[in-house]
């Protein structure tokens, strides 16, 4: 089967990437992006067929930010008609399911429709300056006027998990969406024992919430001594995002004992793993979230929030922690690293919790499926 894939950018180390390279090696497809930096993004990208579109010349004329990134991303995919010899399109995050505008048997593997338009909407618009609110708008009714249109042609719509695909069918009108969650590479993970610390890997966002995780962090360090924080995520150069970074940078600075890496090889985040005393995660209603499960694959446990995607892979009790609040995290984080039988346990159950339920091999019997009934085949 010949696979075509589409994403809107490679710029990050992060779940989503992750997926699109593990689905771009099993198929040996032709990837296209609208943004790609091979020294930011996982190296193994650079022995793959990567194609750029878009970057006009009105956009190479605007400073870089999310109305440049906005126009050449989806300008770029809306417009684009392969040439290429395929069997079916995989698209994945939004909006490069555009590419169904003028290409047919399109597959949109749905890590989430484009939030900062519909269920963060309201969220990003308060963020805004006021001279910017009009723009932004007008801007997020246009894209969901052509996002409504797309997503009634593509072929199939296959959801992260069952959170993204409520917001499937409650802002993009189809109620068909199949559900699949990504797998992992449970076999690459290890336990290293505890090093006194509580990990957090995620990209700097204000939707990621690492200030949750420090103020947790800051209750907790009431209670016990000895340990860090260790936030593990890339950070992006668009301003909105590195004034964030700035935010949380002066709050560890006061915190003390908080520890931020910007970047790390695989190896070394695994290894981060390893000696994690647990893991936390604190996105805003996350869509899926492989955190929870590389964190049960390194047989540590997960105390995340009470949202989204992490409802589904993270059984509270059994295989981690799900909390409602920042106090609730830091009580959890103390009782896993004064309870270290506790941690074992749960560390243990994630780990078989894992094996079963999300393995690659288990998502390519699925997804094969799924990519045969749309494809030419």
């Amino acid at each position: 089967m010949k696979v075509i894939m589409a994403q809107s950018n490679l710029t990050l180390k992060g779940g989503a990437e992750r997926v699109v390279l593990k689905i771009a090696q099993h198929y040996k497809a032709r990837i296209y992006t609208a943004e790609y930096n091979k020294e930011t993004t996982f190296s193994e990208f650079s022995d793959m067929d990567v194609q750029v579109v878009g970057r006009g010349r009105m956009q190479r004329l605007m400073p870089y930010g999310r109305v440049a990134q906005g126009l050449s991303y989806g300008l770029g995919f809306y417009g684009l008609k392969l040439d290429d010899d395929y069997d079916v399109i995989n698209a994945h995050i939004a909006p490069s399911h555009w590419i169904r505008n003028r290409n047919e048997r399109v597959l949109w593997y749905c890590h989430t429709p484009l939030r900062d338009v519909y269920d963060l909407y309201k969220y990003r618009l308060r963020m805004k300056k006021i001279y910017q609110k009009p723009v932004y708008v007008l801007g997020a009714a246009a894209v969901r006027s052509i996002d409504g249109r797309i997503a009634k042609r593509l072929e199939m719509i296959v959801a992260n998990s069952e959170n993204v695909r409520s917001r499937i069918a409650k802002y993009l009108g189809r109620d068909d969406a199949k559900v699949l969650g990504g797998g992992v590479e449970y076999e690459r993970y290890d336990d290293k024992g505890d090093g006194k610390y509580f990990l957090y890997p995620s990209r700097m966002s204000p939707n990621k919430r690492q200030d949750y995780a420090i103020r947790a962090f800051e209750l907790f360090k009431r209670r016990l001594k000895g340990y860090k924080l260790v936030l593990i995520g890339p950070v992006s150069k668009d301003g909105f995002y590195y004034d964030f970074y700035r935010k949380v940078l002066e709050m560890s600075k006061r915190v003390g004992d908080v520890d931020i890496v910007e970047d790390v090889s695989e190896g070394a985040l695994r290894d981060y793993y390893a000696r994690a005393t647990a893991v936390l995660y604190t996105p805003i209603d996350e869509d899926y979230g492989l955190v929870p499960l590389e964190a049960m694959a390194s047989y540590k446990p997960i105390i995340s929030v009470n949202e989204g995607g992490p409802r589904t892979t993270v059984h509270d009790g059994e295989t981690g922690f799900l909390v409602n609040s920042e106090d609730e995290m830091a009580n959890r984080m103390a009782e896993v690293a004064e309870n270290p039988a506790l941690a074992e346990r749960i560390g243990k159950t994630g780990r078989r919790y894992v094996e079963k339920e999300y393995s690659w091999d288990r998502f390519f019997r699925e997804f094969d499926r799924y990519l045969t009934s749309v494809s030419r085949m």
